[in-house]
């Protein structure tokens, strides 16, 4: 072969070699495009508004049931909502503890759009937990709870707000149920015959479903979504209760920019409010939960440092995180 058929080769290769690259690279961009275009106008979430609704909880004092702190917290949280139009109703209710101690809570909904049928349901709970059963120190006191039960409703309360406000409003109805006593188990390290002792409120409301006849398309639960450092796995009971709206919701995330928090790795089981409502109510509830990875062998809390401590208090809420489960949520929302 002569130099000018070599010459000739190696351009076609050149040529051929640039336009393969040419082609990936402009599949690429038409992905992303694609992706950012499969993005719908939502209002902006306002994380320092989020920010301040979980600081005023944490200000009232634990919410531990019973408590005028918890009292204060329930009078808020309502007065808040109905000053945002939404239809709030109560569900009073008792409860027995591990202990044997019977106890009072009430369950919140709040209904935005109440006369659109297909509905979407946001929960969280609102106690605070009775001790600091992992902590080191003054373990029989109550904690702040900032990240655990102040960051979900903290999350909700300013949703309910920008859905309220926005003149652009979804299709869907949007209901908000704040659970009472769910913080209530044994505490850590004790071991009882009792069974189910945690995440009460979601039992009762599951077993005595209110409003009537109240059939949400499905359900998403927030459970500790404020903290520094936090990732978002997907939760093992999640996945087997309802691995569709699981998938959907991760995707959203990353469509959002937030895939780096809802990470693609399935996480371990919990059990949680989500529970009862997907086994009792037959309803489809997910759960967005902190649930940090741990190295073999280690001895760390998937939970955090911080759970069930002392520790959980405003220094460890990062506005980031709360903006990021909220971000998604509303995508999620106007995308029904």
């Amino acid at each position: 072969m002569n130099r000018s058929r070599i010459a000739l080769l190696l351009l076609l290769v050149f040529i051929l070699t640039g336009l393969v690259y040419w082609y990936q690279t402009s599949n690429q961009v038409i992905e992303e495009k694609t992706s950012a275009a499969s993005l719908v106008e939502t209002p902006n979430f306002n994380s320092d508004s989020a920010y301040a609704y979980v600081k005023q909880q944490v200000d009232f004092g634990p919410r531990v049931p019973g408590t005028r702190a918890h009292q204060k917290c329930q009078e808020w949280i309502i007065a808040k909502l109905k000053s945002y139009g939404l239809h709030v109703s109560t569900q009073p209710f008792t409860a027995t503890n591990y202990e044997g101690k019977v106890l009072k809570g009430t369950n919140i909904m709040a209904q935005f759009q109440s006369g659109i049928g297909k509905r979407i349901l946001l929960a969280a709970h609102w106690d605070t937990r009775a001790v600091a059963d992992k902590d080191s120190i003054r373990k029989n006191e109550p904690i702040d709870a900032a990240n655990d039960g102040g960051s979900g409703v903290g999350v909700m309360m300013e949703l309910a707000r920008q859905l309220s406000s926005s003149s652009k409003k979804p299709s869907v109805g949007v209901d908000f149920l704040f659970f009472d006593l769910e913080d209530t188990g044994e505490p850590h390290g004790v071991e009882t015959n009792v069974q189910n002792t945690w995440a009460l409120g979601s039992q009762y409301w599951a077993a005595h479903i209110f409003p009537e006849n109240y059939r949400p398309f499905y359900g998403i639960l927030l459970d500790m979504v404020g903290a520094k450092g936090a990732v978002f796995p997907q939760e093992y009971g999640s996945m087997q209760y309802a691995p569709t709206v699981v998938r959907s919701i991760w995707s959203v995330a990353a469509d959002v920019g937030f895939g780096h928090l809802f990470i693609q790795e399935e996480g371990p089981g919990i059990t949680d409010d989500h529970t009862a409502v997907n086994e009792v109510a037959k309803i489809q509830m997910i759960d967005i939960i902190d649930l940090r990875p741990q190295a073999p062998g280690s001895m760390g809390d998937i939970f955090g440092s911080y759970h069930h401590t002392h520790g959980d208090n405003m220094s460890i809420i990062d506005p980031k995180t709360l903006q990021a489960v909220g971000q998604t949520l509303l995508q999620v929302l106007y995308r029904e």
